[in-house]
């Protein structure tokens, strides 16, 4: 009995076990039914977007960057295709020995690992970075060749930015460069369809236009959706949207005028800007010395970079835009406006001029040059009196010469289409008030110190943009405009042009009887004045006024001629003008550094200006070497029609390995092909 007892048991338990495993085995195959429903149902579509992005890479085609040209037609910023060799660092094992081994196959140069260790320094480890630029044709099929040895090393084909005339006009175009991580980290906050626009996209504009018309520059960005291989290899392009190149600018600058600025100022320091007083539109825009921009568009080597940071003479400061200067005697047209736009003094009083005024215990002086004697508004003008704008100063008051020049565009902003503009200074009680905020003993206005703002001097200091927009003001009788640097843009897709027309501002209540007097006064410096010499025999009539600024203030005791050795410390030479008088259609403004004498350095410079736009005339030879050393004042030999004289500096596109496509995709997928 207990032997059945105990086998009835036994097949219970095994019974009991077999309906155990059954169930644990339904209830497995219900959990695998159900993942699968899971998979197959409710998350089919996502799923499929997966695999097909997998299988679909979606490549960004980055658009032809706009071309920059000048108001008449000559091209200053372009495009070419070259051939690049990149590494990617996360790719390589041994960065230092992969490199001394491609230094075997293609040239890599001392500089070249500068730059791409800097880069490196720049730029995330999984980014595909160039050690080698502009390769030649040689240089590809060898790396061709050996594509094998070099994982993570690969040739692709990239537009490059090309400034055919080199420094010619440097600081006004600018620059492209590659995009710092700053400066990707700031793209964070764009608008998400800017964003997707700039995918693929290595290089922005940095300085000048190229930078302030990034936008317009850039483009629309073009993808192409290419079928790849499980190793990733593409295998057919599914679909495929063209870029739309950049717009292109139309600057308002006449490039051979700028030309000319560059070359007669040569090595001399100082800056230019004209201005048309009709519209407000910018026909030069010199700042000297210059540089060349192509040094910047590969990235910059560390040896180039210290020579242009380190260099006493600051070719990277735009002194057109940035450089502040007291306008010494070319100020005193501005204060005989402010006199009579505001009843202080009229243009018939006549003042005593015995060549010092005293003010206090200070005695104020003259330069040698100018002679005793009264003086109403006009001669005080022609003539350069100290001490009729001195005692005009002090009648007047700093705040109300603040109050009737600030108007005109001093010691404020214009507002032109470019980057980095400063405001300069046009003192005021309470300018000095927030100037020393930190330094309480400083923050008084004293009496004395309004003397000296009467002849430019003082705490005066404006940019050549800001005095040439005032004497556009005065020129065209009161009108204003926000200076224009770029005329119109172009959409090359469509062939339509926008006009960048100068924004009208509204304009000053000047009396014609009071610029007339102005108008007269300065057209007197040319015929009797400071400037004769320099425009005896123009065909034209034109207004100036010579200024010359002290660069250092002289120490007590101290005679100009004690620092006069020091070139830097020399006087700036200054001019202002605008022509004809009649009905002006360009007002400049200029300044030589360090060259003495407004009349000797500045003002030569001005009449080749005038002569170039007014006559289409062109220096002879002969002339721009005398004028580069400031040892002419009207024009010697025979000049040149403007339109028969070549550009200096122009060339073609870099020597180069050309890749054969017309965008920075298609060409890469070629180069791509030549490296397999």
């Amino acid at each position: 009995m207990t032997l059945i007892t105990n086998l009835h048991q036994e097949l219970s338990r095994f019974r009991l076990r077999v309906l155990a495993a059954g169930a644990f085995v339904l209830f497995c195959f219900l959990l695998l039914l159900a993942r699968l429903l899971w998979l197959q149902v409710a998350q089919h579509s996502a799923l499929l977007e997966r695999a097909e992005s997998n299988r679909v890479t979606v490549v960004p085609i980055v658009p032809n960057r706009g071309l920059i040209k000048d108001r008449n037609g000559i091209v200053l910023a372009s495009n070419y295709s070259a051939y690049t060799l990149e590494i990617t660092p996360s790719k390589v094992v041994d960065l230092e020995k992969t490199i001394d081994e491609l230094a075997g196959v293609i040239e890599i140069q001392p500089r070249d690992r500068k730059r791409f260790k800097r880069l490196i320094e720049e730029s995330k480890n999984f980014e595909s970075l160039p050690i080698r630029t502009k390769l030649s044709d040689a240089e590809v099929a060898r790396f061709a060749a050996q594509r094998f040895r070099f994982p993570g090393v690969e040739i692709k084909a990239r537009l490059f930015r090309n400034y055919p005339l080199g420094e010619i006009g440097s600081h006004l175009i600018g620059y492209i460069g590659r995009i710092n991580q700053a400066e990707k980290k700031a793209q964070d906050d764009w608008p998400e369809e800017d964003i997707a626009n700039y995918r693929g996209t290595e290089y922005i504009g940095k300085l000048g236009l190229e930078q302030a018309y990034e936008r317009e520059l850039h483009g629309v960005t073009g993808f192409e959706q290419v079928e790849t291989s499980a190793g990733g290899k593409a295998v057919r392009r599914l679909a495929h949207r063209p870029p739309t190149p950049g717009n292109t600018l139309v600057l308002s600058i006449d490039i051979r005028l700028q030309a000319l600025v560059e070359e007669l100022f040569k090595d001399r320091r100082g800056a230019l800007v004209a201005i048309d007083p009709r519209n407000g539109e910018v026909l030069a825009f010199v700042s000297k010395p210059t540089f060349d921009p192509n040094l910047f568009v590969d990235g910059i080597d560390a040896d180039s970079w210290r020579e242009l940071n380190e260099n006493p003479d600051k070719p990277l400061l735009n002194r057109a835009l940035r450089g502040t200067y007291p306008p010494g005697s070319t100020f005193k047209p501005l204060m005989a406006m402010a006199a009579l736009n505001s009843g202080k003094r009229a243009a018939n009083v006549v003042i005593m001029d015995n060549l010092n005024y005293t003010f206090g215990n200070k005695v104020f002086g003259s330069p040698e040059t100018d002679r005793a004697g009264p003086k109403d508004m006009r001669l005080a003008i022609v003539s350069s009196s100290n001490v009729y704008f001195y005692s005009l100063a002090n009648e007047m008051g700093v705040d109300l010469i603040h109050d009737q020049l600030e108007p005109f565009g001093l010691g404020r902003k214009t507002d032109i289409d470019v980057q980095g503009e400063v405001t300069g200074v046009l003192p005021s009680q309470d300018w000095k008030r927030r100037y020393f905020a930190k330094n309480p003993a400083n923050q008084k206005w004293f009496a004395g110190e309004t003397i000296s703002l009467g002849i430019g001097q003082g705490y005066n200091n404006f940019t050549m943009l800001q005095m040439a927009n005032a004497y556009s003001t005065i020129a065209s009788g009161g009108q204003r405009f926000k200076p224009r640097l770029v005329r119109e843009i172009e959409d090359v897709v469509q062939h339509k042009q926008r006009r960048m027309a100068s924004d009208a501002l509204p304009p000053l209540p000047l009396k014609p009887e009071h610029v007339e007097v102005i108008r007269n006064a300065m057209n007197g410096v040319t015929l009797e004045g400071t400037s004769r010499q320099v425009f005896l025999g123009a065909p034209y009539t034109s207004g100036g006024k010579t200024g010359t600024a002290q660069a250092v203030g002289l120490k007590a005791g101290e005679k100009y001629k004690d620092i006069k050795a020091d070139e830097r410390k020399r006087d700036h030479s200054l001019y202002v003008a605008f022509a004809p008088v009649e009905a002006p259609t360009i007002a400049l403004a200029l300044i030589v550094e360090n060259a003495g004498w407004g009349s000797s350095g500045a003002a030569p410079i001005a009449r080749r200006v005038f002569d170039y736009m007014l006559l289409g005339q062109y220096p002879s030879e002969e002339d721009i070497a005398l004028t580069q050393q400031a040892k002419t004042y009207a024009p010697v030999g025979t000049p040149r029609r403007a339109v028969d004289v070549p550009l200096p500096g122009s060339s073609g596109a870099p020597a180069a390995a050309s890749a054969p496509a017309s965008t920075a995709s298609e060409a890469s997928s070629a180069a791509s092909g030549a490296s397999r």
